[in-house]
């Protein structure tokens, strides 16, 4: 007799309630954080247009020492380099837990978001280099499109009142993470300059020390908060990009608790700096990365040239197109199958939303086409053309199933007093 065929199991499955309160909690502070940053982009967007000579004036002034270091930066650069390290410290730590405790522990929860998220990558990619494959092309900015604003996704779907389940937010804020690592990881190889090798040395030096004292158990701000100004600047100074070691730091917290402990250090930080990253330090990067020339010539210039071009088509249709291909590969080639409850076309909204690719996208394309700020500004303008079109076409699929998501919302707050998460098998929430 033939072996009994194994079950097929369930992905997007409803989540644990301690995973869901969790991710509600994490949601909450990036939520507020994505309606601030929605506000920052138009205030920038107005001031820049509006009277252009006074925000370059504000964005250039220079502020910081130029000895021993040179952080003699501009108000620009310390949000780019300084703020969005804050930023990047805590993907980092969201990253350690989802590796650690989240869904990413287990190889099999963990293949569907993953391999959303490389194609999602993959896709937008290959069409940027594509479009700009002929005369007048610029491949430089391949990787402009690759990246998720988790922060401005989620600022979306609180303007237009989405009741997103919860297991449909897990696998947005999931694949934002992997997002984040890969744009870091693309960030650190492709796009640092001029590396100096003692101060690189330094600063690594400083993270082992990071690493040795918090194994140690060793406890104060006081001792943790200026090794990270230090780690951060030599970071700076040694030609990789500063936010690499902002990530770095986030990995290398513990997410797990020891006895007698009632939050993991990880967890104790992440919830103290989420507000500060989510509700000051991105919208002010923002403030001072989206404020682009916006005018009919130069809207013209973002769908008749090859670099913007290939920005808006990687963000609308290789980040779609990726992320929804990658899914349905993954549960056609492996024994999954779709929450009944949800559709397909619940994932390709999901799909369309993640193609909101604000912040990362901009900080590449200041990465990218620095030399150029004629170039830069054309292409930045395009990572908001593209992040808009997404935003308003994603709306337009959610709402079209909002009551629906309003029922399994409120069928999901009915159940949370039989849910409990020691009753549910880890990574049922995915493959």
């Amino acid at each position: 007799m033939s072996a009994p065929t194994p079950p097929r199991r369930q992905f997007l499955a409803r989540l644990p309630l301690p995973e869901r309160a969790f991710i509600a909690d994490a949601l909450r502070a990036e939520t507020v954080g994505g309606i601030l940053l929605l506000i920052a982009a138009v205030m920038a967007l107005v001031w820049a247009n509006a009277w252009p000579g006074s925000y370059e004036t504000v964005s250039s002034y220079t502020i910081g020492p130029s000895k021993p270091l040179h952080l003699d930066l501009s108000i620009a650069d310390w949000a780019n380099d300084g703020l969005l390290s804050v930023f990047f410290f805590v993907a980092g730590i969201e990253l350690k837990r989802e590796l650690v405790v989240g869904e990413l522990r287990d190889p099999r929860a963990a293949l569907l978001p993953v391999v959303a998220a490389v194609c999602g990558v993959a896709l937008p990619a290959v069409i940027d280099v594509i479009v700009n494959s002929g005369p007048g092309g610029h491949r430089g900015g391949w990787a402009i499109p690759t990246a998720t604003d988790i922060a401005f996704a989620l600022g979306v779907l609180a303007v237009v009142g989405s009741h997103l389940p919860s297991p449909l937010r897990a696998f947005l804020l999931t694949l934002a993470v992997v997002d984040d690592l890969i744009a870091i990881l693309i960030i650190a190889i492709f796009y640092s300059h001029g590396v100096k090798l003692w101060a690189l040395g330094l600063s690594l030096l400083g993270l082992v020390l990071f690493y040795v004292l918090h194994r140690a158990r060793v406890h104060g701000w006081y001792i943790y908060v200026p090794l990270a100004v230090v780690i951060w600047a030599l970071m700076h100074e040694g030609g990789i990009h500063a936010t690499v070691a902002g990530v770095a730091m986030g990995l290398m917290l513990r997410v797990t608790k020891d006895p007698g402990e009632e939050h993991s250090p990880g967890e104790h930080i992440e919830h103290l700096v989420r507000p500060f990253s989510a509700g000051f330090c991105v919208p002010v990067f923002a403030l001072f990365a989206a404020g682009v020339s916006i005018s009919p010539h130069a809207l013209a210039q973002v769908f008749t040239e090859a670099a913007p071009l290939g920005v808006v088509l990687g963000l609308v249709i290789g980040k779609t197109f990726g992320v929804f291909g990658g899914t349905w590969l993954t549960a056609r080639f492996t024994r999954a199958e779709l929450n009944p409850e949800l559709a397909w076309a619940d994932l390709f909204s999901i799909s369309v939303l993640s193609g909101i690719g604000f912040t990362v996208s901009l900080l590449i394309a200041e990465l990218a086409f620095g030399h150029d700020p004629e170039l830069t500004e054309r292409v930045k303008a395009a990572v908001l053309v593209g992040s808009l079109l997404c935003a308003v076409l994603a709306s337009v699929l959610l709402r079209m199933r909002n009551q629906k998501y309003k029922r399994l919302c409120d069928e999901e707050d009915a159940g949370d007093g039989d849910v409990s998460g020691g009753d549910i098998p880890s990574g049922s929430g995915m493959i």
